[in-house]
């Protein structure tokens, strides 16, 4: 007996490029999508020269706490874009926004990868899903937090 494999492939979410990105909230605006996810995803939106969406693609999907990241898939995306920068995005499905370690040792090697590369690091931001009766979910910024140096 054989098969046939068909591969289709389709967007896994709908953007709206030429969106400015300039906060976290916008980010949380443009992903909300993953936030309420089960597991972890871990996202890059390219930008261009002045912080408009070029593109937004996932680096990988992990677990229900960690997903593996790797310089290699976080930036293919942007240069294929040919992005000026990126923002990272990944979400906490526990609700906690709280950075691990993890997630700044990630974000300091990914800003040093972005340097030889030549595309800045904005922001590393993550979101977890809304709680009660909040109709969106929340957001943590490792700029604002000032737990890296972008």
């Amino acid at each position: 007996m054989r098969f046939l494999t068909a591969i289709v492939q389709l967007p896994l979410v709908r953007q709206v490029v030429g969106t400015k990105i300039r906060t976290p909230e916008d980010v949380l605006h443009t992903c909300e999508d993953i936030a309420s996810l089960a597991q972890e995803s871990f996202h890059v939106l390219a930008v261009d020269a002045k912080n408009r969406l070029i593109g937004r693609c996932m680096a990988t999907l992990g677990v229900v706490d960690s997903c593996l990241i790797h310089p290699r898939e976080v930036f293919r995306g942007a240069i294929m874009k040919n992005a000026s920068a990126i923002v990272l995005v990944h979400n906490h499905p526990s609700g906690d926004s709280t950075p691990s370690a993890e997630d700044v040792r990630i974000t300091r090697q990914l800003i040093e990868a972005g340097k030889v590369l030549d595309i800045k690091v904005l922001d590393h931001v993550i979101l977890t899903p809304p709680s009660g009766d909040e109709k969106k979910g929340k957001c943590c910024s490792l700029r604002e937090e000032g737990l890296c140096t972008f």
